[in-house]
C-alpha cells in the first residue's frame, strides 16, 4: 500500500499498517524444539500445539505465557437503529454497559471463570453515528480519532487481548461493512441478530442495500468502508487490533461484528490479522461466510451469538491452557519417561 501524502487523518493509520512487525521465527523454532521433547506423542494436542506456536510467534517468547489477559468491550450506538433493524431499543446499549459494570452479564461470569481482566469502553453512547442509509456513519477525523482511542485497550502491560462489542443495531452495520468489503447484497450478509422476525430481517437487508447505494463509488478503500458504513465500536476494535500488533500482543476475536471490524484491516493488508485468533463461529449466519472470505478458521463452535466478547473470552481460556501446557509440561528427560524406539 503506497503511503498517502495528503495529510488526511487516515494517513497515520495507513502508515501503521505498513509498519506492522512480523512473527518471531526464532521463538517459533524454540517452541517446536521443546514440543518435540515433551511427554506426549507428537501432534497429540492438536490445535493447542498450534496455539502455543502462534503465541510464541507474536509475543516473541520461546516460552509463551499468558499472565495478564484482558477482555476489552467497545460499546457504540448507531443511527441506523432508527430503521427498525433490531428487536431491542438503543437504550439497551447503555443499560448493558451498566450491567457489565455491575458484574451481571454473561461476559463477567466467563471472565471470573477463566481469570480474565475486563474493561468496557463507552464510545459516546449519547451521540449515535450517522444513519448509514443517508449519510456516513463518521467523518474521517472522527473515525481516525476513534481508531486511536481503541488503541488504548493495549495499555497496562497485557499479554493477550480478547475483543468484544456491544451496540444495538450493530449486526446491520457489520453486514454493511462485510458487503462493502467483499461485495453482495444486504440479503447475503444480514441475519437475525438480537432475534428479529422476518419483517425485521427484511428491514435490515433493505437498510444495508440503501447504505451500499448511498455510498457507492467510495468503497474501494477499506478505511472509507469503515467510516461510511461502520460505527465507533468497529473503528475502536480495528484500532485495538492494530495497536496490539505493534506491541506484539496476540489477539482473540469474537463473533460477527468484531470480525467485520477486523476484515477492514485484512482488506487493507492480508497479513494484518496474522496475530489474531478467531475465537468462535457465531450462529449469526454470515459470520461463516465472512471467515471463509478471509480464509480464517474459528477455534470454537458453540452455537453462540450473544456478543459481549463471550466467544473470545472462552477461547482465551483455551489459549491460557495452551501456553500452560507447553511451558509447564515436563520433557521426557525431566520425567524419566522413555522415548519411542
Amino acid at each position: 500500500m503506497a503511503r498517502s501524502l495528503s495529510g488526511l487523518p487516515f494517513d497515520d493509520i495507513r502508515a501503521l499498517i505498513e509498519e506492522m512487525p512480523g512473527p518471531d521465527a526464532a521463538a517459533v523454532a524454540a517452541v517446536a524444539a521443546r514440543d518435540a521433547e515433551l511427554t506426549k506423542p507428537p501432534g497429540s494436542l492438536g490445535r493447542l500445539e498450534e496455539i502455543a506456536a502462534w503465541l510464541a510467534a507474536w509475543q516473541g517468547r520461546p516460552r509463551p505465557a499468558v499472565t495478564r489477559p484482558l477482555v476489552a468491550i467497545f460499546a457504540g450506538n448507531h443511527g441506523v437503529a432508527a430503521r427498525g433493524v433490531s428487536a431491542f431499543p438503543v437504550a439497551v446499549t447503555r443499560q448493558m454497559v451498566e450491567n457489565f459494570a455491575a458484574g451481571g452479564a454473561a461476559i463477567n461470569q466467563i471472565c471470573i471463570a477463566y481469570d480474565l481482566g475486563l474493561k468496557v469502553f463507552d464510545l459516546a453512547l449519547d451521540h449515535p453515528t450517522g444513519d448509514i442509509t443517508i449519510e456516513p456513519a463518521l467523518d474521517e477525523a472522527g473515525c481516525a480519532a476513534t481508531i486511536a482511542f481503541g488503541m488504548e485497550a493495549t495499555a497496562g502491560g497485557i499479554d493477550l487481548l480478547a475483543l468484544g462489542e456491544m451496540g444495538i443495531g450493530n449486526t446491520t452495520v457489520a453486514a454493511a461493512v462485510a458487503a462493502g468489503l467483499f461485495g453482495g447484497t444486504g440479503a447475503d450478509w444480514v441475519g437475525p441478530g438480537t432475534g428479529v422476525d422476518a419483517e425485521g430481517l427484511a428491514r435490515k437487508a433493505a437498510a444495508v442495500d440503501a447504505a451500499l447505494a448511498r455510498h457507492a463509488g467510495h468503497l474501494g478503500d477499506p478505511l472509507e468502508v469503515l467510516r461510511r458504513l461502520g460505527g465507533r465500536e468497529l473503528a475502536a476494535i480495528a484500532g485495538a487490533i492494530l495497536a496490539a500488533r505493534m506491541s506484539r500482543i496476540p489477539v482473540v476475536l469474537d463473533g460477527y461484528v468484531v470480525t467485520a471490524a477486523a476484515a477492514v484491516l485484512f482488506k487493507a493488508e492480508p497479513t494484518a490479522l496474522d496475530h489474531c485468533l478467531f475465537g468462535h463461529l457465531s450462529a449469526e449466519p454470515a459470520h461463516a461466510k465472512l471467515l471463509a472470505a478471509m480464509g480464517k478458521r474459528p477455534l470454537l463452535d458453540l452455537g453462540m451469538r450473544l456478543g459481549e466478547g463471550t466467544g473470545a473470552a472462552l477461547a482465551a481460556g483455551l489459549v491460557k491452557a495452551a501456553a500452560q501446557v507447553h511451558s509447564g509440561m515436563a520433557t521426557f528427560a525431566q520425567a524419566g519417561v522413555a522415548t519411542k524406539g
